[in-house]
């Protein structure tokens, strides 16, 4: 109806008459107006000319005849409107600006339908997952929704998935402060100097894993840890509940990303990040039980032939160090695997690790292979290496047995009809 609006005001539709008119009139006959005889007395017509005729060349103006009940008598000659110009023939502008404000009506009301709140508490509060600084400035909080592809057969989001989360979190603190400079998670003054975070120790606890669907909240802040550390610190909880799903807390130290050698933090680094420490202690308690060295005698499952990828490296050049985690359990049993979930992770990295390297994976049990279903809590002992034998990380893992329904289950159907 609306676009029927539009197009009529740039083009006049004619009158069922016109064509008769045109008719009646013909090249510029002696006659003003047209005769019609009525079937009903006392009819009236009133006919007006589409274009104006011409005598001798002359336009001439058109006149109205009312027809009375006898057909022939002129009761009277009315004027005619003007001769219609290039200025009268414009579309009706007042039409068109009614039709386009009826558009703009008709989408605002569409809009305004849309309901941009949470119909749930348990929907993501931030939904483009920007994140905030909250708590005076020293804490960023930012909400993730587990996707699909995040989570594994157990229907619970993976551990990997979890680190990423850390790390997104991290990098975004610094960018949220104003505190990136041109590096990856470096302040200004770092980049002036080349220099680069590196992690030399994590500790993971593992209280729930989320599963699909879940809206978690990251909240992150740094400490002082040493003369030449910093320590960051994570709680992941759930948006509905307020349950806390994950602890993590992480020493990183510097290096100069042009020699690889680890660096003192200049003092001029110290006064950029210390306004942002946080005088709390870790929220996972040290472990100070040394992490044990395997090699092919101790380690009970070997993997060999580990090597990055492309997409492995990150901006600095050297494999991510969720990256490591993966590989580290690819010498897990499967066993282990099928019956227990990891709850908790500590690992010490030594070295890094490049595009060209060749790795193996080699892990130790505590506990005998074929009586899991009672042996309760499981650790597993790990140890990350080049083929040449130099360490990339060393690991302890914890692992509990699964809920009941967790196992076999996948969105409520058996795992082998999934």
């Amino acid at each position: 109806m609306v676009a029927s609006a539009a197009t009529s005001s740039f083009f006049p539709v004619p009158s069922p008459d016109s064509g008769a008119k045109n008719s009646k009139n013909g090249n510029g006959n002696s006659k003003l107006g047209l005769k019609s005889k009525s079937a009903a007395a006392g009819l009236q017509v009133k006919a007006n000319a589409q274009a104006p005729p011409k005598i001798n060349g002359t336009s001439v103006g058109l006149a109205t005849v009312e027809i009375g009940k006898h057909g022939d008598d002129m009761h009277g000659l009315t004027q005619s409107p003007p001769a219609r110009t290039f200025i009268n023939q414009l579309p009706d502008w007042s039409m068109l600006l009614a039709a386009i404000t009826t558009i703009f009506l008709a989408a605002e009301k569409q809009w305004m339908m849309l309901d941009w709140k949470p119909k749930r508490p348990d929907m993501l509060i931030d939904p483009f997952g920007l994140g905030r600084i909250v708590q005076d400035g020293l804490v960023f909080r930012q909400n993730f929704s587990i996707r699909s592809y995040e989570i594994g057969a157990d229907r619970t989001a993976s551990i990997e998935t979890l680190m990423n989360h850390l790390q997104e979190t991290a990098l975004n603190h610094v960018k949220t402060a104003g505190l990136l400079g041109d590096g990856f998670g470096s302040t200004p003054e770092m980049s002036i100097r080349n220099l680069i975070w590196v992690v030399t120790k994590m500790q993971v606890k593992v209280d729930r894993y989320p599963t699909w669907g879940d809206v978690v909240q990251v909240d992150t802040w740094v400490s002082a840890s040493g003369k030449n550390g910093m320590r960051r610190d994570w709680i992941i909880q759930d948006c509905k509940t307020g349950q806390i799903l994950t602890r993590a807390s992480s020493v990183w130290v510097m290096m100069n990303k042009l020699t690889r050698r680890l660096s003192k933090i200049p003092n001029e680094v110290r006064g950029e990040i210390e306004p942002y420490f946080v005088n709390n202690p870790p929220v996972v308690e040290e472990d100070g039980r040394k992490l044990q060295k395997l090699d092919d005698n101790t380690a009970d499952f070997v993997r060999t032939g580990l090597t990055p990828r492309w997409s492995d490296l990150d901006i600095n050049q050297h494999v991510n160090n969720v990256k490591y985690i993966g590989w580290i359990l690819e010498s897990a049993p499967l066993p282990i695997l099928e019956s227990h979930e990891l709850s908790s992770m500590t690992l010490e990295y030594r070295r890094e690790c490049g595009r060209d390297s060749v790795l193996q994976s080699l892990s130790a049990v505590s506990a005998d292979i074929g009586h899991l279903a009672s042996t309760g809590n499981v650790e597993c002992q790990h140890l990350l290496r080049l083929e040449g034998g130099s360490e990339i990380v060393r690991g302890r893992t914890g692992w509990r047995p699964k809920k009941p329904n967790n196992l076999g289950i996948m969105g409520g159907f058996p795992a082998e009809s999934a």
